[in-house]
């Protein structure tokens, strides 16, 4: 039986930065499935059904400006019970700016478009998706 692929939603503000995961991330092996995040707050998107229907090993969040309400807004998909489970990589242009609301305990991947930045996220993803397999 052939082995499920990685599958990793990315949940993000610029549909231009999506695009710019998505290259880093498929030629790594990962299948990526994308909603912008104001579809998710303005509940243009069933997020419940999304996930009940891509069923991602690993979400990816971006955290945007505005920091704070992006902040929120990533609390609230986290606490969602269809997200139970699923480990999340962060993202943002600004890691330090988000640390302050995140504190230490989460680890932000600071993306500008270099390709380290990118190569670093696709390694997070896949370690993200190895603690998921684990439980």
């Amino acid at each position: 039986m052939a082995k499920k692929p990685l599958v990793a939603a990315v949940f993000n503000t610029s549909p231009d930065v999506v695009d710019l995961i998505r290259r880093a991330l498929e030629p790594a092996g990962i299948v990526v499935v994308t909603l912008l995040t104001f579809q998710i707050r303005e509940g243009t998107v069933d997020l419940e059904n999304f996930i009940s229907q891509h069923n991602p090993d690993v979400i990816v969040y971006d955290i945007a400006p505005p920091y704070d309400a992006n902040w929120q807004l990533f609390l609230h998909i986290r606490s969602l019970p269809s997200i139970h489970g699923r480990p999340m990589v962060l993202t943002s242009a600004n890691a330090k700016q988000v640390e302050k609301l995140a504190g230490r305990d989460e680890t932000i991947y600071e993306i500008v478009g270099k390709p380290f930045d990118l190569n670093r996220l696709a390694r997070a993803v896949k370690e993200a998706s190895r603690q998921r397999m684990s439980r």
